[in-house]
């Protein structure tokens, strides 16, 4: 994994940590993480590792500066400003599209919480750039009008114990204009902290994205 710099509106450089299968790939997931994480979270970089051994490209992206962050942190400056983290997305969707190891490839978007809705914003402004899009422990309702625009399939994971989260994710299932499914893992809370309950999440994306962006499913377990 390598990291590397993503030009942002304002002069602005996100930090990102990108990983290509050595023996190649046929598809990338640009991952968007959810308030208060980064491309460090432990959960994310579980679900990445997961798809870089099926043979997906996998670039984790810091949605915020290093000065934004510490802003969010202290006011919670940023966290719901999902209009300016989709921005910052579409900024790292230009830069894949440059870089000669994933310019020809199909993209998926993995979005947590706050991330998932601006991950839905980007596919929304970007219909055909985005082949598909998975929510974990998302807000989509965040995203308003714009689901009726997103024409990416969609899964939607929420954990079965996070009943306001999920009772969000139905309702945006019925607003979504594409292909939308919803999975619950059971036991499971908002952060998906419970005994294989993020392998889970590993698992239903690797599945969902091999569906959409053609790659056949890998044979681990």
């Amino acid at each position: 994994m390598e990291t590397v710099g993503v030009p942002a509106a304002g002069g602005r450089r996100l930090e990102g940590s990108l990983d290509v299968p050595a023996a190649g790939a046929s598809a990338v997931v640009l991952f968007a993480h959810g308030s208060g994480s980064s491309r460090h979270s432990p959960r994310n970089r579980l679900v990445a590792g997961a798809l870089g051994e099926a043979g997906f490209v996998t670039l984790l992206l810091d949605l915020l500066t290093v000065e934004e962050e510490a802003a969010d942190r202290a006011g919670g400056r940023f966290r719901f400003d999902v209009g300016l983290l989709a921005a910052r997305l579409q900024a790292a969707m230009d830069w894949l599209g440059d870089e000669p190891r994933t310019s020809a490839l199909p993209l998926g978007l993995f979005g947590a919480s706050t991330g998932a809705a601006a991950a839905l914003l980007a596919a929304a402004a970007r219909p055909a750039a985005v082949g598909a899009v998975v929510s974990r422990g998302g807000r989509p309702d965040l995203a308003g009008p714009a689901l009726e625009q997103v024409r990416a399939p969609t899964l939607l994971v929420v954990g079965g114990h996070d009943e306001q989260v999920l009772a969000l994710n139905q309702a945006a299932r019925e607003r979504l204009a594409g292909v939308a499914e919803l999975e619950v893992v059971a036991g499971a809370t908002h952060l998906f902290e419970e005994p294989g309950a993020i392998e889970r999440v590993a698992g239903l994306a690797r599945d969902w994205f091999g569906r959409w962006l053609g790659l056949k499913r890998s044979a681990r377990p």
